[in-house]
């Protein structure tokens, strides 16, 4: 049996908070075994997982295989442009085929809302969502949640700024979801053509203004145009985005004075944030790569339903 209330992570939206403090504290134990000269446990002995990525990923895909190895999980990595799905055949009868091969779990990317809820009702594995389309991203928005918890012991009470597309970006919605449930304050901000019809539903302060936006924020948290999901013509060019809406060192004098800087990756330098603030001391960037690897640990742990002392 799962140790969480749902035997899949498909999203935040809808998780109880007892799930999330359980994941962040188990992330904790994961995260000290990375620091180990052997990073290695057999938790996961005898489990087999497959990564079922349609879309490219390097952070995601990497975290994910490295979390299983790490658990000793034997895993199988599927390749779209390499698969019969060029033949043709429906992604129904690849994952069935795959299960029949006594696959446990499954991690799944896809370019399309809603594929990971679909597996559920065709495959008897654990599903995990590594993203679907512009609908969640849930073990990056707990790595996010992971890596504030980590810095200010808490997540209540923040002021969390989250900056970009909006209305493209799965990471947004997963944190929106992740943090008002663990007491944050969750802003928005993006050029208007970004942000979704009907904001308001998220409950979040919504700006266009970026500088007002940071006003007094503890966290900002910075997401990549999405070219790949959108129209042309939301905004005029990538110059005059960087201008508005371009974190620069002269826009974190309007931060509180132990801020933090976030970026899920990949980055566009110079376009939405500057290599000043990439690279900077209130940076934690990597140290976000870093924790994902003991979130996904955590996640899988977790969905197994495996005993601590049973391996």
């Amino acid at each position: 049996m799962s140790r969480l209330s749902s035997r899949h992570l498909l999203g935040l939206e809808g998780v109880p908070k007892e799930d999330i403090v359980k994941i962040l504290e188990t992330t904790d134990t994961f995260r000290e075994v990375l620091d180990r000269t052997i990073k290695k446990l057999p938790t996961l002995r005898g489990i087999t997982v497959l990564n079922l990525f349609y879309e490219p990923s390097t952070r995601t895909r990497i975290s994910f295989e490295l979390a299983e190895k790490r658990l000793s999980a034997d895993t199988v990595n599927f390749s779209k442009s390499t698969s019969s799905v060029k033949k043709g055949e429906s992604l129904r009868d690849t994952v069935q085929n795959i299960e029949a091969m006594k696959i446990d779990m499954a991690v799944v990317r896809h370019g399309s809302p809603g594929v990971p809820y679909y597996l559920t009702q065709c495959m008897d594995a654990n599903i995990i969502n590594a993203g679907d389309g512009a609908h969640e991203h849930p073990t990056q928005a707990l790595l996010d949640m992971y890596t504030i918890w980590k810095k200010y012991g808490k997540c209540e009470g923040l002021r969390v700024v989250l900056i970009g597309d909006v209305k493209h970006s799965r990471v947004i919605r997963s944190n929106i979801w992740g943090l008002k449930t663990m007491g944050a304050s969750v802003a928005l901000c993006g050029p208007s053509t970004l942000l979704p019809f009907q904001v308001e539903e998220f409950g979040c302060e919504t700006y266009t203004d970026i500088d007002e936006a940071l006003e007094g924020a503890d966290v900002v948290n910075i997401m990549r145009i999405q070219l790949e999901r959108q129209q042309a013509g939301m905004f005029p060019s990538q110059r005059e985005y960087t201008n508005l809406f371009g974190i620069t060192k002269d826009r974190l004098k309007h931060l509180n004075p132990n801020y933090t800087v976030m970026h899920p990756g990949p980055m566009n330098r110079g376009v939405e944030i500057s290599s000043e603030v990439a690279d900077g001391d209130k940076s934690v960037i990597l140290e976000q790569v870093t924790n994902g690897q003991a979130v996904r640990m955590a996640v899988l742990y977790l969905l197994s339903g495996r005993d601590e002392g049973e391996e």
